[in-house]
């Protein structure tokens, strides 16, 4: 018997040397832009050139369910917002299925149904408290329609967080812990469902922290608590997640990374979007991905993971950042190399250089106490000067449906002049900002908010900082 073990050792070690590992990773497909080529090039592209083995969509759109038909690649779609509340119904459930769903299915590999996308965040406490019975009816109507190998879920921005960091001491936010998050967890174990969460390292960009944050080498961030050194902003967010699921006692629940990426172009208020950035960060993550490691807290997963995103949208809403996400241009020419092209996986991109000192030498034992980090600036959530009174207005309305107080703004108030939209919603989106937990995420906003430094308080209308 020995003799065939050595043999089998040598042709799997053959295996490995001449036939590498093979690699893939997910991306979302945005559709805004009024440039973009047909959903059938599309996948034909991304089955022939690239590894992409999964695409997200935003929405259920048939074209595009008909253009993945017979590919073998992976889709998830996502039912919008606006349809929870109807989804409570059982009859209407059924009937979206069959319409929506069931005329694709399998030929098009449906894995995930996303009701709603970042409910949390952005809708009404209404619409919250629907969510998870709508997800339980939709789950129902799909077995009673015969598509039971298909899962349900919902992502989450970051923003379901009370805290991230130190990820051993994170925690999701009170109320919608017990009251939402909770019931959804239980779901998705009895279920096998993903539990999808959004994290963006780019919305916490610090210039001091870049290495960190792009996956260049760097001296590493100590969780003393769990003794735990990190090496990249990514994990970190993981691990908050991860722990605050531990804290409901729903460690078990499989995490999808649903949206991450970088913008490779920006503002002259957003320095930090350049190509070079765009592609440490998602050059990063690809590596990362496909060395099969899972994070300091949970070093056996392998986080599925979906970069945000496939193309560069010249129609989205928002900041030249907004429309320059994608790692393609519309006539799938590369906006810079990642080692996505299949022609390219031989000449991967090196790791780049680090900008702030990088290496872990000088990293103190596990059990050294680890000096607090410097205490910031004050920091203001201001609306971009590109955003609409429109998206403003929304903005108030969502923000004052919160429990913040909205009084100042209102007639009388120390605010209300003046009486302008844009003076309102800046008001009133820093409030909820520095009430959410100064996060840059807190500011996003459908991407109408940004961060400043500058102090915008004038005579008795005071910024909370």
């Amino acid at each position: 018997m020995e003799k065939p073990n050595k043999i089998l050792l040598l042709l799997i070690f053959v295996a490995v040397l001449f036939f590498p590992v093979v690699i893939s990773i997910g991306v979302n497909y945005g559709t805004l832009g009024n440039n973009l080529p047909p959903p059938s090039q599309v996948a034909q592209f991304l089955k022939d050139k690239t590894v992409i083995d999964r695409i997200k969509i935003f929405d259920i759109n048939p074209d595009i369910l008909r253009a993945f038909a017979n590919t073998g690649i992976s889709v998830t779609v996502t039912v919008p917002n606006g349809e929870i509340p109807n989804l409570m119904d059982l009859a209407y459930a059924k009937r979206y299925v069959e319409s929506n769903i069931k005329p694709f299915y399998p030929q098009t590999k449906i894995d995930v149904i996303l009701i709603g996308n970042e409910v949390l965040h952005w809708d009404t406490p209404e619409v919250q408290n629907k969510l998870v019975p709508a997800m339980k009816v939709f789950y129902q109507a799909l077995g009673e329609v015969g598509l039971k190998g298909i899962k349900v879920s919902s992502p989450h921005s970051l923003g379901i967080l009370l805290r991230s960091n130190p990820p051993s001491a994170a925690r999701f936010r009170p109320g919608w812990d017990v009251g939402i998050l909770a019931p959804m967890l239980k779901f998705l174990r009895e279920t096998k469902g993903p539990f999808m969460v959004n994290p963006y390292p780019y919305f916490g960009y610090d210039p001091k922290q870049e290495d960190f944050l792009l996956f260049r080498k760097n001296k590493g961030v100590y969780d003393r608590f769990s003794k735990r050194w990190y090496n990249n902003s990514f994990d970190m967010l993981l691990d908050a997640v991860y722990m605050s699921m531990v804290r409901l006692k729903y460690p078990d629940v499989e995490i999808v990374a649903a949206e991450t990426g970088w913008p490779s172009a920006g503002e002259s208020y957003e320095p930090q979007c350049t190509v070079e950035n765009a592609a440490s960060y998602n050059g990063g993550l690809l590596r990362k991905y496909n060395s099969g490691t899972g994070t300091p807290l949970m070093p056996k997963r392998k986080i599925e993971t979906y970069i945000f995103a496939l193309f560069n949208e010249n129609t989205k809403p928002g900041s030249i950042a907004e429309k320059n996400f994608g790692l393609f241009r519309p006539d799938f020419s590369a906006v810079y190399n990642i080692g996505v092209l299949k022609e390219d996986q031989a000449h991967p991109t090196p790791a780049p250089a680090p900008k702030n000192g990088g290496g872990n030498k000088d990293k103190p034992k596990s059990k050294s106490p680890v000096a607090a980090p410097p205490a910031q600036n004050k920091k203001f959530c201001m609306p971009k000067v590109e955003a609409t009174d429109a998206q403003l207005q929304s903005n108030i309305n969502y923000v004052c449906s919160q429990g913040v107080d909205c009084t100042p703004i209102q007639v009388g108030g120390p605010c209300f002049s003046p009486n302008t939209i844009r003076s309102h919603a800046a008001f009133v989106m820093n409030s909820y900002f520095q009430k959410e937990g100064r996060n840059n995420f807190n500011c996003d906003f459908a991407g109408t908010g940004v961060v400043a430094n500058a102090d915008p308080s004038y005579g008795t209308c005071k910024y909370d900082s």
